[in-house]
Formats: structure tokens, sequence, C-alpha cells
């Protein structure tokens, strides 16, 4: 793994401090973890979940969507939100395929990253797209294995939000910026597709997510439209939350009622803010 990235990550058993040693990373208590082929690690702790982690499946519908460029709009926003960020490490909580991340390392040479998602499946394919970054398995509601300040940029994009954590890896000062979908988000596919609908209540529960850090933070628009052929729209779908939803032959039925192309509204918000700085 990038030495840098195993600097700045600790035992999600004790806290202590890891260093990579044949394969495996250890700390000075004898906990191990081993690092798999595919070049990410997992650092589950005791009280640690992953049920909730995306399958094979979607990681898969996701990087083809993703590699298509349909998403790349958001892509660029995230690397102008980024400019200009505190030094230390980019650290992406949810980074799935490792897309964003990798955008925005590209856009920022002399940094290194952190990948953490809680699917295996995920992570194996970040690892191989970022290899500037550590990838690691962990359980985003559980204490994350990333020491106090280390992050002086962080992405959080579609994803769940632990507010007290967050707060902690980003260093005084460090930046970060969380995505959201707005009501609009999907529109054309929500109610034909029996997707799931964003929340009404999101923006408060966003403010509540962040605790603190939702202090100062700025909010910004972004929607554009994508002109999508069948087979990705069954992506797009089977990508997120709402893969599984409809079986295979109603969803099969469902697209061909589409026409060759559909337009569809991606329409999301960006939410940029900081950890306030110490006072000496």
């Amino acid at each position: 793994m990038e030495k840098t990235a195993v600097d700045l990550l600790i035992c999600p058993h004790c806290g202590g401090d890891l260093r990579e040693n044949k394969g495996s990373l250890i700390c000075s208590r004898g906990h191990t973890a081993n690092i798999a082929r595919q070049g990410y690690v997992s650092l589950l702790g005791r009280d640690s979940g992953t049920h909730t982690a995306d399958s094979a499946e979607m990681v898969a519908a996701r990087e083809r969507f993703l590699d298509g460029g349909h998403f790349e709009p958001l892509a660029e926003a995230l690397v102008a939100a980024s400019e200009g960020a505190p030094e230390g490490a980019v650290v992406d909580l949810g980074c799935g395929t490792g897309h964003y991340l990798g955008k925005v390392l590209e856009a920022l040479p002399d940094r290194v990253g952190i990948g953490v998602d809680n699917s295996k499946f995920a992570a194996r394919r970040a690892a191989k797209i970022v290899p500037r970054a550590g990838v690691l398995v962990a359980d985003i509601w559980d204490e994350i294995p990333i020491r106090d300040g280390a992050a002086g940029l962080m992405l959080n994009v579609f994803s769940p939000r632990n507010g007290e954590e967050m707060e902690r890896i980003l260093a005084p000062g460090g930046r970060l910026v969380v995505v959201t979908p707005q009501a609009g988000h999907l529109a054309e596919l929500i109610e034909r597709f029996g997707m799931i609908s964003v929340d009404p209540e999101k923006e408060e529960r966003l403010e509540r997510s962040l605790g603190p850090l939702a202090d100062g933070a700025e909010s910004r628009e972004l929607e554009w439209t994508m002109n999508l052929g069948r087979d990705q729209v069954r992506d797009l779908i089977e990508m997120g939350p709402s893969a599984g939803r409809m079986g295979g032959a109603e969803m099969d039925s469902a697209l061909q009622e589409l026409a060759e192309e559909t337009a569809v509204t991606a329409a999301v918000t960006i939410t940029t803010t900081s950890r306030i700085e110490e006072v000496r």
C-alpha cells in the first residue's frame, strides 16, 4: 500500500500506529490486518458491520456508468471545490469505485488519498484505479481507523455521514465537500422504475448529521441533463440504493417501454464547509 497513506491509519482495535510488514498491516500490540492481493485492506473493528455494503453487481454497474462520463459535471465540480484545500490527505468517505477520489487526486498531484468504503467489491476497484491512495474497508458508523486531523480535504458523495468522526479526522481548517441529491434528481425514472425518492427533509438531515461542521456551510446547486440508452438507464438504477427493488422481467419490460434514448435530469447539492481552526 501507499506508505504515506499507511502512516495515517490506526489500528481499529486499539488505536495504535500501523506499519506494513510482509503484506500485512500490524500494530505494536500485535493486531494484524492482511492486505488483499487487490491492494486494499479491511480495518473493520469488533463492532463494525457491512450488511448495507454494495454488492459486486452494484459496483460493476456503477463502474460502467461513471466510466461513460454521465456524471462528469459532478466530477468537475468536485475538482473545483477542492482547489486551495489546506495541506493534508484527501479522504473520501464512501469512496465507491474511487472515481471521484481519482479525479481530485489528479488535480492535486502532491496529495495522498485515503478511500473508505464498507464494500470489499468497491474497495477492490478503488485500489486498482487510484494507486496513489490507501483504500480500506471500514464501517463509517464505527470509529474510522484514520488518525486525528489527517485530512486536509474530505469528500462525501451520496454517502452516509458520521459528523463526529468527520470532524475528528479533518485537520483544523480542513475542508469538507458533501454531495446530496435534490428532489428532482433522476425524476424521469423514479416512478416508472419504483426507485427510492429523495427524502423531503434531506437538507435538515444533512445539517443534523454534520453537527458543528454545519456552521458556516455553503451550498450550491448543480443540474444537468443526461441522454441515456436503455443499458445505461439499467446501470443507473442498479448502481444505487434502488438496486433489486424491481424484478428482472419487470425491469426488462419497463426498459423496453423507453425510447432508444431518454433524457434524465441529474440534480445535486454540493455543500462545502470547514473545521474551525483551533484558537491558541
